[in-house]
């Protein structure tokens, strides 16, 4: 990858009020830095120290600070102000569906799809296009009574935060709405990807009040962004 050479944008010369970029932990942190580094966004030493246990940070851009959160709270902490920037996949986006966010920029990382699953045994003598009301445990509760509703299916939605895969063998639910990438996870645990509800990206996202307030800050960096994206 080579270095775009761009200009840094300008930033506030409030020291005690930088920027706020909100970035997700996990893989599509590992996917993201490529990006950071080519819009010239180098994180202080402790960003990458295992040990460190501080979640915001410095970078080398003056007035632009990093916050490391989970995928979900990016998208709060972008829509409430508390950070004015941010990188959130578009299955959070859907899920929360904050007006206050301005999504410009899709970085092409983080590539996966939000999915319907259902126990390999039942293949067979399932047909969906029969469903009237199902139960369902996922992580997306609003996109997944959205999508049913919009064929006029009733649905009674169980909210989980993680090990999904466990619903169906476990008695709680028959089918389960998540996020999948290979598909060896659902094969692993016995279940069948079935239908797609939509694909997934990770998209830079903006505090709109912040873009009103600050634009001559805020356009640089979502130039910059897209510059990036498509270098990587």
């Amino acid at each position: 990858m080579t270095d775009l050479n761009l200009v840094a944008p300008p930033v506030s010369s409030r020291a005690n009020d930088p920027l706020v970029l909100a970035v997700p932990k996990g893989r599509i942190l590992k996917e993201l830095l490529p990006i950071l580094n080519l819009a010239g966004i180098t994180p202080e030493p402790a960003f990458d120290d295992p040990d460190a246990r501080q979640l915001r940070f410095t970078t080398s851009i003056a007035g632009l600070d990093l916050i490391r959160v989970r995928s979900f709270d990016v998208a709060t902490f972008v829509a409430f102000g508390a950070a004015h920037l941010g990188v959130a996949g578009n299955d959070v986006l859907m899920e929360f569906d904050y007006p206050e966010i301005y999504a410009p920029v899709d970085l092409n990382i983080g590539h996966c799809r939000l999915s319907v699953a259902e126990p390999a045994e039942m293949i067979g003598s399932d047909d969906p296009a029969r469903w009237s009301h199902i139960r369902i445990a996922t992580k997306y509760p609003c996109v997944t009574e959205r999508h049913f509703q919009a064929r006029g299916v009733q649905t009674e939605c169980i909210k989980l935060n993680g090990a999904m895969e466990l619903a169906p063998g476990m008695g709680l639910c028959r089918r389960i709405v998540d996020l999948v990438s290979t598909g060896r996870t659902l094969e692993d645990n016995g279940l069948v990807e079935i239908e797609k509800i939509a694909d997934v990206t990770s998209r830079l996202i903006v505090n709109r009040t912040a873009l009103k307030t600050r634009p001559t800050e805020l356009q640089p960096w979502i130039g910059r962004f897209e510059e990036a994206a498509r270098a990587a």
